[in-house]
Formats: structure tokens, sequence, C-alpha cells
């Protein structure tokens, strides 16, 4: 079993009080995975999460045409899987491990469980996975960014400061 103290540790749940790690501790359980396994297909029923522990984890797209697109790439530290939370609970992206991965996996229907009796719980719960999807959007939003820039394009003007003369015309 998972402890309340083993949650603390990971800097996603550090704003979590002792009862809610308890309570997500009581829905969490060690697993570990080789190499190459697939964890989520996209479009399949969305039933779990994982809190990496050790390893990394390959987050993909399916492409018609093409294989499946790698878009990003989790480690420690990372939550994986939020699509439970959210009708018509399908997987979103697909994830595979790219190498031997250590993770604590969260039962979707305990979650949803312990949220429904306990609101406060419920509202800390969603909003940590509110924050992990807000993260990945912006690291998705910096990799747009960095894609599609021009690499022969360059910024002449100086930013402008606040409380400068001209700041604000």
């Amino acid at each position: 079993m998972i402890s309340p103290d083993e949650l603390a540790a990971f800097a996603p749940l550090a704003s979590l009080d002792r009862a809610k790690l308890t309570t997500l501790a009581a829905a969490g359980r060690d697993v570990e995975y080789p190499a190459g396994r697939r964890l989520i297909v996209e479009g399949q029923r969305a039933d779990r999460c994982w809190l990496i522990r050790s390893g990394r984890v390959l987050l993909d797209a399916h492409v018609p045409g093409r294989d499946d697109v790698v878009v990003q790439s989790l480690g420690p530290g990372d939550l994986l899987g939020w699509s439970w939370l959210v009708p018509p609970y399908r997987w979103h992206f697909g994830a595979v491990t790219a190498g031997p991965v250590r993770a604590i996996e969260f039962d979707s229907a305990r979650l949803t469980e312990f949220a429904t009796a306990d609101p406060a719980f419920g509202h800390a719960l969603t909003l940590l996975l509110f924050e992990a999807l807000l993260e990945r959007l912006q690291a998705t939003r910096a990799r747009l960014l960095d894609l599609y820039r021009n690499p022969g394009e360059t910024c002449t003007a100086a930013p402008i400061r606040l409380g400068e003369p001209g700041a604000g015309r």
C-alpha cells in the first residue's frame, strides 16, 4: 500500500494536507512496466491515472497515414492521465514506456467514489489535475512556438519598461 508520506514527496502533491494524502493513498498501488509497454491506447476507455516514480513515458498521437507521433515525454514526478475525469472518459492521447517505469497507479472509480464522498477532496484533486493539464498545455505551446518560429526573424525593438519615458504610448 502507498503511504501518505510517499505521496507528500512528490511536488505536484505538496499542497495536499495529510487527510487528502491519506485518501489519495488508499486509491493507489505500486506498478512496474517494462520498456515498450503501451499504457494508454488513444480512444479507449480511461479508467486510471499514474504518478511516475522513475523512468520515462512518451505521450503520442495517432496520425492517419503515419506512425504514432510523440508529442511529449514525461518523467519522475509527472502525472499521466486525466481523461478519466471528463466525459466521455476516453483517452485523448496514447502513452508508451520509453524504458522501465515505476509508478503509482490510481484507480479512477475509487478516486471518483472518494471525491463524491468528500467534496473537499474532490475539489483538491480537480485542482491538482487542472494544474498538471495547464503545465502540459504551456509545454505544448512552447514547443509549437519553437517549431513554427521563423529562424531568420529577429527582434530589433527593445522591451517596453513601465515607468520609463515613452512607455505606454
